[in-house]
């Protein structure tokens, strides 16, 4: 495994984190305060090249691979986790499963728009009574004169409060379910039959809301449907991979964020006659962070690697997940605790981070789902060589 990036991504590197630092991080503060992303953030981010990023070139996209997605998600994880969250509403589960396998007519009326910043987009699975076990969803559309007629709730959707469409799962085959019988619909705003019922905000920024959708005799006719009928749940499950590492990338660039801040913050805080940096329990402190730190740089970044190989990864896309956003809860708790009365104060940093970092070990799938998952493979592994 190697944590040494090719000089193309160093330099990607470079060039987003000046633009992060000067663009990005001084709008972090008024979003945090105000629970608003300013209107010119999307248009910013589209003009320097960072909506659509993995979107097709002809569509106004970046055509860039998974590793410089991962990267630039990392880096602007460093200022505020919206941002990542805007980025991944033009380079996320929904663009990129119109770009792979939506129609010629989809990709030319959605893509174009995710890219310049002028579409949002939401993915909206999790239902009340389905989140990790998916396959139990209860939202069903049904095939009525022509057309599909979606009926069911979902809730905990990112960003489905303000997006211009969702790529909705639904049952289509309540027989087969998982195995052919989920369908995945385009579903516009002010479609009839669709309507946003709440808009939560969580523990962190309240800048992210989770919403709650409602569909009752929602019709759709059939170029809502994203790629074959019965594919939807297949669809889902691909997501999966690259919203893990996703997530993995987001907790590395707030880790190392955290870090530096401490680091520095050691050096310049003085208690009874000495910089903090020279307490021994500091020390430690710091040293176990840098550790993590740089040990989850080496699974996730190989992972990464094998993904654009096309090798098989089994389960490491699980262990980077759970390893990151675990690590990320402890470095940030780790942080407070080296700026200690500043840690807590809110308008600074440090809290901030602490209250966004929580969300990691649930979103893109638990950390306990991440454990069954990683001990699934195992099993497999062992019956397949014994």
């Amino acid at each position: 495994m190697s944590i040494t990036l090719s000089p193309e991504l160093e330099q990607m590197r470079a060039t987003m984190r000046k633009f992060v630092t000067k663009e990005l991080e001084p709008l972090a503060r008024i979003i945090d305060e105000t629970g608003e992303v300013p209107d010119h953030v999307p248009a910013l981010l589209a003009k320097n090249g960072y909506l659509g990023m993995r979107v097709d070139e002809r569509y106004g996209g970046g055509g860039l691979g998974l590793a410089h997605y991962c990267l630039a998600l990392e880096e602007f994880s460093r200022a505020h986790r919206v941002y990542t969250n805007i980025m991944g509403g033009s380079s996320g589960n929904t663009p990129l499963a119109i770009m792979r396998l939506g129609s010629d007519a989809q990709r030319d009326k959605y893509l174009a728009g995710l890219a310049n910043g002028t579409l949002r987009a939401a993915f909206a699975l999790t239902e009340p009574g389905s989140g990790s076990d998916s396959q139990s969803m209860k939202t069903k559309a049904t095939r009525v004169d022509g057309s599909w007629v979606i009926d069911g709730r979902k809730h905990y959707i990112n960003g489905g409060d303000v997006a211009d469409f969702i790529m909705v799962m639904a049952v289509t085959d309540s027989e087969k379910r998982g195995r052919g019988g989920v369908t995945a619909f385009i579903v516009e705003r002010g479609t009839p039959g669709f309507t946003v019922t709440r808009s939560d905000t969580t523990m962190g920024s309240h800048a992210i809301r989770l919403a709650e959708l409602t569909f009752e005799n929602c019709r759709v006719d059939d170029t809502a449907v994203v790629g074959e009928v019965g594919e939807g749940f297949k669809i889902a499950m691909q997501s999966l991979t690259e919203g893990r590492l996703s997530v993995a990338s987001s907790c590395i660039g707030i880790s190392d964020r955290l870090l530096e801040m401490s680091t520095h913050y050691a050096l310049q805080r003085t208690t009874f006659g000495k910089p903090l940096a020279e307490r021994q329990a500091i020390q430690w402190m710091l040293a176990d962070s840098a550790m993590e730190l740089a040990a989850a740089r080496a699974l996730v970044y190989a992972t990464i690697e094998d993904v654009e190989k096309g090798v098989d990864t089994g389960s490491r896309p699980s262990m980077c997940k759970l390893y990151c956003s675990e690590m990320v809860g402890r470095i940030a708790d780790r942080a407070v605790q080296v700026h200690g009365g500043m840690g807590i104060v809110q308008g600074f940093p440090v809290e901030r981070f602490y209250r966004d970092t929580r969300h990691y070990r649930i979103g893109e799938g638990s950390s306990e789902i991440q454990r069954i998952l990683i001990s699934r493979d195992l099993f497999k592994k062992a019956k397949a060589s014994s």
